[in-house]
């Protein structure tokens, strides 16, 4: 079973990959206080930042 952060991961990248929606509209979706946090926690999950992982679906 995946922990929370990983669940909180599969919605963000699919958020990323499938809607024209901005990075801190992401993050306060998933219940994040701030962009900052979010992109912290991405980076640190995935070892890339987001906006990278979003340009492959560009």
């Amino acid at each position: 079973m995946p922990s929370f952060w990983q669940v909180i991961i599969i919605l963000a990248k699919e958020k990323l990959s499938t809607t024209s929606l901005s990075i801190s509209e992401i993050a306060y979706q998933l219940g994040f206080t701030t962009p900052q946090s979010f992109s912290r926690l991405f980076r640190a999950k995935t070892n890339q930042h987001q906006r990278t992982f979003v340009k492959h679906f560009k």
